[in-house]
């Protein structure tokens, strides 16, 4: 009886083994990270030994997560992005340029590290790594990392898929529907539109691809001349962990190797208010908007005729109070209404659950506007740059944001835009009303992204890999078969006509000039 039981207990112990998950996330972007680090912080409450290389190490201790190694940031850019960085980053270069070279083949220069190299080449086997996370954005030389360990590799993305990722695991982007993430157009698509995100989407995917390709040669160079090219390894993803979602980001065909996973960030654990700033939303009885453009843009740096229009628009609505995230509050001009009271850093999330908040002033970022919608509250957006005009043209069409163009901006558009959601109903109601459809799924996105990343563990890494990774586009799209069932229908044309010129020839063969038939 006692050996039964002894069996019983192993045969627990198996079954609750935790695996060891290797998460690599070289870019420094916070906005980024503060995704994947609840992922890995998910599967470490799960019992799974996780080992983290970032830009990010935890501020405080988590049971089963290591920061085994902490790359030095290549650009400093929390608090850090002045208006005009954004002006010229959105003049210089195309964002599939930008993340192909400036968060891309830049970044893969950190596999120099000779820690990243000792990873690489001999890691750890007590126990060895059952998988290795790793973003896809820009850097996808990272991949040869999972390649040499010869363990699955998943992907996580915290925007939507940008162009140039839907190949990496053959999932269906149908842009006669589907607009790409870099412009703004409506659900129903007219032929010009249509025709506009075709040969956006295709320019920037062949973009990416072209600016990308020397990852290959950094990845050799450090690595080991044997890793394949880089675009062989992104053929070697198991599946990506996306953060979207069906009820903020509508109905697409997808290949069960893309995971949605929208809003895995939102959460409060660790997050501390300080008794001040608590204070201040509490006795804001008329309530308050928030006004953040997120972790790397610094508003004082804007230019005079948009904080003057920001001052005169946000005093107008005093009673109602205002919570601005400034990382530099001595660089703003003179003249700061008395309802404002900024901060260089505000807990969010905790900011946005509270009750006497109004509305988000926002550049639109993914994860900043998803916590927005995860505690129902209304939105006006700003966007600046990347995937932020997407996201706040999504917001509108739910009608749970009022877009602005930053350009084009006036104070009486803000003004307008101010009194609508402080004052019209249906934008509190409907965010409401988006949110509990947000919150509503069989599994928490932490649950969700826990089940999948184990589920590849289990099964293998060709267990949710699409068939059409063994085609090429053409055979994806049929078209070696619209070729050959066109040439059959030329063919069979082309036979019908000489039949019925061989028919009319006898007829004619048969006839005399004068129409009569000749005498045998």
């Amino acid at each position: 009886m006692k050996l039964f039981a002894l069996i019983g207990f192993l045969t627990i112990l198996s079954a609750c083994h935790g695996y060891r998950i290797l998460g690599l996330f070289p870019y420094n972007g916070k906005s980024h990270f503060v995704m994947f680090e609840q992922l890995m912080k998910a599967l470490a409450r799960k019992g799974h030994q996780v080992d983290v290389v970032s830009t990010f190490p935890l501020k405080k201790p988590c049971p089963n997560y290591n920061d085994i190694i902490v790359l030095p940031a290549t650009t400093h850019l929390i608090n850090n992005f002045t208006f005009d960085n954004i002006h010229d980053m959105m003049k210089r270069a195309s964002t599939s340029h930008t993340s192909a070279v400036f968060f891309g083949t830049e970044i893969c220069e950190t596999l120099s590290d000779p820690r990243i190299q000792q990873l690489a080449k001999n890691p750890p086997n007590d126990p060895p790594y059952d998988a290795v996370i790793v973003e896809v954005f820009g850097a996808h030389c990272y991949l040869a990392i999972g390649h040499l360990l010869k363990v699955p590799i998943i992907g996580v993305s915290s925007a939507i898929l940008y162009p140039w990722h839907h190949d990496l695991i053959g999932n269906p982007h149908n842009l006669a529907y589907a607009a790409n993430n870099l412009i703004t157009l409506p659900e129903q698509m007219n032929f010009w539109q249509r025709a506009y995100n075709f040969l956006h989407s295709t320019y920037h995917e062949m973009s990416f691809l072209y600016y990308s390709s020397p990852q290959t040669e950094i990845a050799r160079k450090y690595l080991g001349d044997d890793i394949p090219d880089v675009r062989t390894l992104e053929k070697n993803i198991s599946m990506i962990l996306v953060n979207s979602h069906i009820s903020m980001n509508g109905v697409k065909t997808m290949t069960p190797a893309l995971i949605e996973v929208g809003g895995l960030h939102v959460t409060e654990e660790g997050v501390e208010l300080p008794p001040s700033l608590e204070k201040w939303m509490n006795e804001s009885t008329s309530g308050f908007i928030y006004f953040s453009f997120g972790s790397m843009v610094k508003i004082e740096s804007f230019p005079m005729k948009h904080l003057e229009i920001f001052y005169n628009s946000l005093g107008k609505i005093a009673p109602v109070r205002v919570l601005m995230k400034i990382p530099n509050p001595n660089e703003l001009p003179p003249g700061l209404p008395k309802n404002i009271y900024t901060s260089p850093w505000i807990p969010q999330v905790k900011v946005l659950k509270h009750p006497n908040v109004k509305a988000f002033i926002t550049h639109g970022g993914l994860m900043g506007t998803q916590e927005a919608i995860h505690y129902g509250v209304p939105l006006i957006g700003i966007p600046l740059f990347a995937d932020q005009f997407i996201n706040i043209n999504t917001y509108v069409r739910a009608n749970v944001a009022i877009g602005l163009d930053l350009d084009t901006l006036t104070e009486e558009k803000l003004d307008k835009a101010l009194n609508a959601v402080l004052h019209d109903p249906q934008y509190r109601e409907t965010a409401k009303k988006v949110s509990a459809k947000f919150l509503d799924r069989p599994l928490s996105s932490a649950d969700t992204a826990v089940f999948w990343t184990e589920y590849i563990i289990r099964h293998g890494a060709n267990a949710l890999k699409s068939p059409a990774m063994n085609l090429t586009w053409w055979q994806q799209q049929l078209l070696d078969v619209y070729l050959f069932l066109l040439g059959v229908a030329f063919l069979a044309i082309y036979i019908v006509v000489c039949a019925v010129r061989f028919a009319f020839g006898l007829i004619n063969v048969e006839q005399t000039p004068s129409g009569k038939k000749k005498l045998s």
